[in-house]
């Protein structure tokens, strides 16, 4: 836990993320990635000098097979509130519209729901999870499928809703992260969408791996490539203090 809240901190201070006083919610699906990102961020709450608050907050699909009773007990012990949203996006997407490319949809509607419910609560931003490997991960996909050069940005304004993204897992690889959700026994709530592991972004996962087989530093390559460059938004404050690279724990 140290380490990986050492490798938040570092991203949250090389992009500038959270500012004195700042009210944070952290998005929430229930997988490792994000439970990690609730834990690391609670555990930076407690001695980071810029003081900031956490609220925890949960889209639920509707599928009913998804029991967030243990996100909610593990959101009362760090002493987040946790706000849980009904929804049935699920069941509009898969059922009603049948949506042959279901996934921009389905996140449009997500990241509205949830703005919409931290404008109800006067919260201007919210954490998300991706993290080192989503973002090699969706560098080459733009590459591969749309012909450009480009990523999120580790730092996002959001104009039309005055929100403000910020992804301070962006240093830490998801090897990392399965193994803290592993050894913290993290509430891991299945996810039952019909796309999980059945999507563009899977096919690139294999792609990487195959790749690394051959290329061991490709990962780490294309990170700093991105930094270099940089891809718009991402050259950090301070271009030396890139992360190393996280692929033992990935292997």
């Amino acid at each position: 836990m140290e380490r990986l809240t050492g490798l938040v901190r570092r991203c949250v201070e090389d992009y500038s993320m959270i500012d004195d006083g700042d009210e944070i919610a952290v998005g929430v699906s229930g997988g490792k990635d994000s439970l990690t990102l609730l834990c690391a961020l609670a555990k930076l709450r407690t001695y980071y000098p810029k003081k900031f608050n956490l609220r925890a907050m949960t889209l639920s699909m509707g599928y009913e097979s998804m029991d967030f009773s243990g996100v909610a007990a593990l959101c009362g012990e760090l002493d987040v509130p946790y706000t849980l949203l009904p929804s049935k996006i699920g069941q509009l997407i898969f059922e009603e519209r049948k949506e042959s490319n279901p996934c921009a949809l389905c996140a449009k509607m997500r990241r509205g729901a949830l703005h919409a419910e931290m404008q109800r609560q006067g919260i201007r931003k919210i954490a998300l999870a991706h993290h080192y490997d989503d973002a090699i991960e969706t560098f080459l996909m733009n590459l591969l499928y749309n012909g450009r050069i480009g990523c999120f940005e580790p730092v996002t304004y959001m104009g039309r809703t005055g929100i403000t993204q910020i992804r301070p897992l962006l240093y830490v690889g998801e090897g990392t992260i399965r193994n803290v959700a592993a050894r913290y026994k993290l509430p891991v709530v299945k996810n039952a969408c019909p796309m999980d592991h059945h999507s563009k972004r899977e096919d690139t996962k294999k792609l990487i791996r195959e790749l690394s087989r051959q290329y061991p530093d490709l990962r780490t390559k294309i990170f700093g490539a991105m930094q270099r460059l940089p891809v718009e938004g991402w050259k950090p404050e301070t271009i030396a203090r890139r992360p190393l690279p996280d692929r033992k724990d990935d292997e």
